[in-house]
């Protein structure tokens, strides 16, 4: 698992485009109207980015790794850390399961749900290795004090109202994620729409979306600017 997870950690980057492709698997539907599969997606995704954005805001861990490989400069255990090891990815699972829900198709959500999690169960069994043998004993303790995946909720509000939220950060760092999943999500609506052939009777839901997507591509181009030109800085 953990050679397996040292490769996807290289392409992780890749797996919410390759996931894309499976979102418009024809399936049974999931919902018997799409759009209610979608607004049940979006609600999902949208705790999945929330969860994504609190951490980044708060205390964000680098862990980007160094020539494709894990990396960590510390230990980062405060924040949204102290309430799961894994906020980031859980934030991904939660937005790639919402994505698959909104397709409405049981097929690509029961491809595209067990493909997302054996990846990134793969990425933290390759990243645990690598902190243990790094931090040792303070990550064995860490280890045993808050759970893998799912958050604890005790004293969460203790460590909102604790600190301070970097919301520049959240912007810099962050930007590229809510356009990407908004984009995919609204492409699946209007492919959903347009095969089951109510292009003409859904045209207000249609209008909407596309002013959905024409919304998020200006604010990517706006925060892509401030970001680009130092205007905005995470620090």
């Amino acid at each position: 698992m953990v050679a397996i997870g040292n490769f996807l950690f290289k392409y992780r980057n890749a797996l919410f485009p390759f996931m894309c492709f499976l979102l418009f698997l024809p399936g049974r539907p999931i919902f018997g109207d799409a759009m209610v599969a979608a607004g049940a997606g979006a609600v999902l995704a949208l705790l999945g980015q929330s969860i994504r954005a609190l951490t980044i805001g708060l205390d964000y861990i680098v862990r980007g790794g160094r020539q494709g490989r894990v990396y960590a400069d510390d230990l980062v255990v405060t924040g949204i850390y102290r309430h799961t090891r894994n906020p980031m990815y859980v934030g991904n699972v939660l937005i790639a399961v919402g994505l698959a829900i909104a397709s409405n198709s049981w097929t690509a959500l029961g491809i595209a749900v067990p493909l997302v999690l054996v990846a990134y169960s793969a990425i933290i069994a390759a990243e645990e290795k690598f902190l243990a043998v790094k931090f040792g004993t303070a990550f064995a303790e860490y280890c045993r004090d808050v759970p893998r995946w799912l958050p604890r909720l005790s004293g969460l509000g203790e460590t909102l109202s604790g600190a301070v939220f970097h919301w520049r950060r959240v912007v810099v760092k962050e930007y590229g994620t809510p356009a990407g999943w908004i984009a995919i999500l609204c492409g699946v609506v209007l492919y959903n729409i347009w095969w089951s052939g109510d292009w003409s009777t859904r045209r207000t839901v249609v209008n909407f979306t596309a002013v959905v997507i024409a919304s998020t591509f200006l604010l990517w181009v706006v925060a892509r600017v401030l970001k680009k030109s130092g205007t905005l800085r995470a620090d």
